[in-house]
C-alpha cells in the first residue's frame, strides 16, 4: 500500500511541477503574475468528463452544495490542487521513521 502511495504522490507531484513550469513560462512572457485555473486545464484536456462529471455531481443529493464546491476547485491554480494530495500522498506513504539514539562518540 505505501508503494502505491508513494508512486501516486510522486507522479502527482511532477505533473505539478510540470504545470507550474508552464505558467511559470507564461508569467516570463507576458511579465504578469497568471496562473492557469484547473478548469481551464481540465477544458483543455478533457471537457466532456467535466461535463460528465457536473451531470453527476446534480443528480445527488446536496447538489447545489457540490456544485459549489466544485466551482470553487475549477478557479483554484491547477499547480496547487494537484500538487498538495501529491504531497500528502508522497508524506502518507513513506517508511516509519525508527529513532535511533547513538552515544556521542558513536557519531
Amino acid at each position: 500500500m505505501r508503494i502505491a502511495l508513494r508512486i501516486m504522490g510522486t507522479w502527482l507531484i511532477g505533473l505539478a511541477l510540470v504545470l507550474l513550469v508552464i505558467d511559470g513560462t507564461k508569467m516570463l512572457a507576458s511579465s504578469v503574475a497568471t496562473f492557469t485555473s484547473l478548469g481551464d486545464v481540465w477544458m483543455q484536456v478533457g471537457a466532456q468528463s467535466l461535463d460528465g462529471l457536473r451531470g453527476f455531481l446534480r443528480s445527488r443529493f446536496f447538489a447545489t452544495l457540490l456544485d459549489n464546491a466544485l466551482d470553487v476547485l475549477l478557479t483554484y491554480p491547477a499547480f496547487a490542487v494537484i500538487g498538495l494530495p501529491g504531497i500528502l500522498f508522497a508524506l502518507l506513504g513513506r517508511s516509519p521513521r525508527r529513532e535511533r539514539f547513538l552515544r556521542a562518540e558513536e557519531i
